[in-house]
């Protein structure tokens, strides 16, 4: 019976988009800001953390707006949204300060953006080598969502095609926020 209920909760947990979190949290990482200086995440201890993949050339860039709203509606609550710039699907701009101007004058950009890295092919930030040992997990294109808890355990992982706003990323952000 309890094997059954595990398989339960697992098959829910799975339709849910859902990756099972770790009982430890994540190791400290630094992220380079897109404008110089660093993101350290141990600042970031203690509030939950969506991290995406952007692109600016993207059929999914839109998305960014919605992170900035996000960002706006939850970041005082708590909620941290990072927006990490990839180019390892060739759909980003050829500098980081031509993907900060863009987004900034597009979409109004306020939010936390690292500069242009490496996020499933080739030499990957630590995070993202930290997150496929950890979970498996590799984005498989751009605007592919990860969201951290308060200690930085994996609370869940998410597709392009689920809005940063989605009611599963809110849902499983919630209990954290203040």
């Amino acid at each position: 019976m309890k094997r059954r209920v595990f398989l339960s909760l697992a098959t829910a947990i799975s339709a849910l988009g859902l990756t099972p979190a770790r009982a430890e949290g994540a190791p400290r990482f630094t992220f380079p800001s897109i404008d110089g200086g660093a993101y350290d995440t141990a600042d970031w201890r203690g509030r939950p953390v969506l991290v995406v993949n952007t692109a600016s050339l993207c059929g999914f860039s839109g998305q960014l707006r919605d992170m900035q709203a996000l960002h706006d509606s939850h970041g005082p609550r708590g909620l941290v949204v990072l927006a990490v710039p990839s180019d390892d699907f060739n759909q980003e701009l050829a500098s980081a300060q031509e993907v900060s101007e863009y987004c900034q004058m597009e979409y109004g950009i306020t939010l936390p953006m690292t500069d242009i890295l490496h996020v499933a092919k080739g030499d990957v930030h630590p995070f993202y080598a930290w997150l496929r040992q950890e979970t498996g997990f590799v984005p498989k294109w751009n605007f592919n969502k990860v969201l951290l808890g308060p200690q930085g355990e994996v609370l869940g992982q998410w597709g392009s095609f689920t809005s940063p706003g989605a009611r599963q990323i809110l849902q499983a952000a919630d209990p954290f926020l203040g």
